[in-house]
C-alpha cells in the first residue's frame, strides 16, 4: 500500500512530460504537414546523385 503513494506522482509527472511534449510539437509544426514525407519517396530527386558514367539517357530508353 505504500508504494502507492511513490507511483501515483511518478505517473502524473509522467503524464505531464507527455502532454507537454505532445503540446511542445503541435506547437513547433511537427504535424503541420502530414502528407507530403508520404508522398515524397514517389519522387525522383536524387539526380544529382547518380554518377555521370551510371546515368541512362530517357531519349535511349525511347528508342529501344
Amino acid at each position: 500500500m505504500d508504494i502507492i503513494f511513490l507511483l501515483i506522482p511518478i505517473a502524473i509527472v509522467l503524464a505531464g512530460c507527455a502532454i507537454w511534449g505532445f503540446f511542445w510539437c503541435v506547437n513547433n509544426g511537427q504535424y503541420d504537414d502530414l502528407e507530403s514525407p508520404a508522398h515524397s519517396i514517389l519522387f525522383e530527386d536524387d539526380e544529382d546523385l547518380i554518377p555521370d558514367d551510371a546515368k541512362v539517357d530517357q531519349d535511349d530508353n525511347k528508342n529501344d
